[in-house]
């Protein structure tokens, strides 16, 4: 049994981990690009990327919550029940698009003007986030349509398109910001093209499933409605998550002493923030296999079925980050060269990739619970326990700067203190039975939070 699981959830996380290992390239392809134009416009990234991070990513419930509700029908055999809901979710994520991208524009200048950088960097910053947040009603189509396509059982086809769309997003980004001297300007305008090619080919290949099944491709109202209403405690979750995250760059920000060193704290934060999410898309992988089992595995009834494949993917995760922290300590000396000359922001760089190594093994099993608990559709046992975990972490973040610390000190407690209360919390509840509910519907929807 356990060689047949092993079997189901690599089907699944091989081609989530290489899409997910892809994913994070935009980032990575731009850091690598616009790092090269000098600190300040790296720094300026760095601020951008957090915000831009921080809208899309309260919306990653149109994936995750679209995930868990398609494997949910496709286990009770209702195939075209889940392309309709799938097709709910990407006309909320159109919704939410552009309401987002509006507000965004409009505040640009206060939003990278929160963190109290310098204004060489706030200018740069509030450059590349004007034109990026054009992309994010594609960004958002992109999630949700991944969803249905990961709900179906089907990981192959994300993973093609965030291939084509990284290969074009790169090419676009030299093309632009050297060829056509565009600057940071030139990354953003880069980034947003890809995003749309990329939206565009998984909306396509969704709206044909949704044909062939005689699933309805206009806009329902109440299934709109129904698939927000279901993602509300999802939206919280995230948003403890992203606070966490921008607690963490304001500490950076203000435990610097002076103007240069803040510039190098912040360019050094921005080259660790994103390796440390390219290597949490790798874990996540294993994540994105058991949103999909766990929901396919409840929906047909299956408990016995659920608890077994949970066993086997919390192994999965621990090992996975096993080898990612000896990977990343390995490589510490040698990543930074690799995106910036500044020689100040890659001998920063080292001791935070070292503490980030150090919490990998936890970061793996914390990702894989929590997509079990979110394939299961406990978003609101997750919201709540996201509160705590924030509520536990950014008096320690911030004192630690408070007690005259640094990078460093920051980086220490987001590993050992957020990922470690993330543990501990998700481990409570995945130990008991609540979130086993099986069904169509899964566990009911309102909740004090709503």
């Amino acid at each position: 049994m356990s060689r047949a699981q092993d079997r189901e959830i690599l089907r699944l996380a091989v081609p989530a981990f290489l899409a997910l290992v892809a994913e994070p390239l935009f980032l990575l392809s731009d850091a690598a690009i616009v790092g090269h134009l000098g600190t300040e416009p790296l720094a300026g990234l760095g601020i951008a990327a957090v915000v831009l991070q921080t809208i899309v990513g309260l919306c990653v419930f149109l994936a995750y919550g679209t995930t868990a509700s398609v494997a949910r029908h496709l286990g009770a055999g209702d195939t075209r029940g889940a392309l309709t809901q799938g097709v709910d979710g990407i006309w909320l994520a159109v919704l939410i698009g552009v309401a987002a991208t509006a507000v965004g524009v409009t505040f640009t200048d206060t939003l990278v003007s929160a963190f109290g950088a310098g204004p060489g960097v706030t200018d740069q910053a509030a450059t590349y986030l004007r034109i990026a947040l054009l992309g994010t009603t594609p960004l958002l189509v992109m999630l949700a349509a991944t969803g249905v396509l990961r709900g179906l059982q089907d990981t192959r086809t994300p993973l093609y398109v965030a291939v084509g769309g990284n290969a074009l997003n790169v090419v676009l980004n030299l093309l632009l910001v050297y060829g056509a001297d565009l600057g940071i300007a030139g990354s953003a305008w880069g980034s947003v093209l890809a995003q749309v090619a990329s939206a565009a080919a998984l909306v396509a290949v969704v709206v044909r499933g949704a044909r062939r099944e005689g699933a309805p491709l206009h806009p329902d109202w109440a299934g709109i409605k129904a698939a927000a209403r279901a993602g509300f405690a999802l939206v919280i979750r995230t948003l403890t998550l992203r606070a966490a995250l921008l607690v963490t760059t304001y500490a950076v920000t203000i435990g610097a002493t002076t103007g240069r060193d803040q510039a190098v704290d912040l360019a050094a934060h921005q080259l660790a923030f994103t390796l440390w999410t390219f290597l949490a898309f790798v874990l996540d992988a294993i994540a994105i296999a058991a949103q999909a089992l766990t929901g396919r595995y409840l929906g047909a009834g299956d408990v016995a079925g659920t608890r077994a494949v949970t066993d086997r993917m919390i192994r999965w995760g621990l090992w996975s980050g096993v080898v990612t922290g000896v990977s990343l300590a390995a490589l510490s000396p040698v990543l930074g060269a690799l995106f910036t000359n500044d020689a100040a922001v890659s001998d920063r760089l080292v001791a935070v990739l070292l503490v980030a190594a150090a919490g990998q093994p936890v970061a793996g099993v914390v990702f894989v619970l929590d997509g079990v608990l979110i394939g299961a559709g406990d978003g609101t046992f997750l919201a709540w326990g996201g509160l705590i975990t924030l509520a536990a972490y950014a008096p320690a973040a911030l004192l630690s700067v408070a007690a005259g610390g640094g990078l460093l000190t920051v980086w220490i407690a987001f590993t050992v203190v957020f990922m470690g209360a993330r543990l501990v919390v998700l481990l409570v509840r995945a130990r008991g039975d609540a979130w086993l509910v099986t069904g169509i519907a899964g566990p009911a929807r309102s909740s004090s939070l709503e």
